[in-house]
């Protein structure tokens, strides 16, 4: 069984920063690509950055230039790091890895508040 767990949420300030981290338990596991969704209240989970084992990752247009992903195979984790934040980044942010099938994490919450 693959579980995924993230860890690094929390309340900031806009503008500043945040670094999430997901880590995954299976050893044996390695995913084809990993990223992460965000839900906010009262809106549909959105896709905002994945990145494949081999290739460039990929952003949703409102985090570019923003948010960066990457990965450490050697750990089977997956970062996202988010600068300059906006009270609209404020949502639940979940982990995904792929293989065969997908798995997802628990949800770390994000808020971004003065």
């Amino acid at each position: 069984q693959v579980q995924l767990v993230e860890s690094g949420g929390g309340l900031v300030q806009p503008g500043g920063s945040l670094r999430l981290s997901c880590a995954t338990s299976a050893i044996l596991f390695r995913p084809n690509v990993m990223g992460w969704y965000r839900q906010a209240p009262g809106k549909e989970r959105e896709l905002i950055a994945k990145i494949p084992n081999i290739g460039i990752p990929v952003y949703a247009d409102s985090v570019k230039g923003r948010f960066t992903i990457s990965r450490d195979n050697t750990k089977n984790t997956v970062y996202l790091q988010m600068t300059s934040l906006k009270p609209e980044d404020t949502a639940a942010y979940y982990c995904y890895a792929s293989a065969a099938s997908t798995y997802w994490g628990p949800g770390t919450q994000v808020t971004v508040s003065s």
